[in-house]
């Protein structure tokens, strides 16, 4: 099957808080099809724009006709985010503290790798890393 364009849809029990914490973190908004609502907020990713709509916890349900991970006691899917040195995955750990997003792994070593885990304010998880040549 081929596919034009992938994207995650989360749930968020406040979009208004998503959006200042994505915001606060430096991920510019799709601002296309009303996608900054009272039910929804929805953001760019990466160098290729790739989306992350963030649904109110209600919408989603009904949307989804499934229950909303325990993030307390598991995740859905830990996204990775990729730095382009250990320098800057230190500077990320910095922003996201400040934007209110909690680190749940501390920066450490992975191979020739360098990487830590933070939540957002809704629990989902994201790990920043930096691979040489990646």
């Amino acid at each position: 099957m081929k596919t034009k364009q992938i994207w995650a849809n989360l749930a968020t029990n406040d979009p208004e808080r998503t959006t200042k914490f994505y915001t606060a973190l430096g991920f510019k908004a799709n601002n296309s099809n009303n996608s900054q609502t009272h039910e929804l907020t929805s953001f760019f990713f990466g160098e290729n724009n790739f989306i992350i709509n963030f649904f109110l916890k209600d919408i989603f349900q009904k949307n989804t006709q499934s229950e909303i991970a325990d993030l307390k006691n598991g995740n859905e899917v830990i996204l990775s985010l990729s730095a382009e040195s250990k320098e800057k995955v230190n500077e990320w750990v910095e922003i996201v503290k400040k934007a209110g997003g909690k680190i749940t792994v501390e920066p450490y070593e992975i191979g020739l790798g360098y990487t830590f885990v933070f939540s957002d304010p809704d629990g989902h998880k994201f790990n920043v890393l930096y691979w040489p040549g990646m």
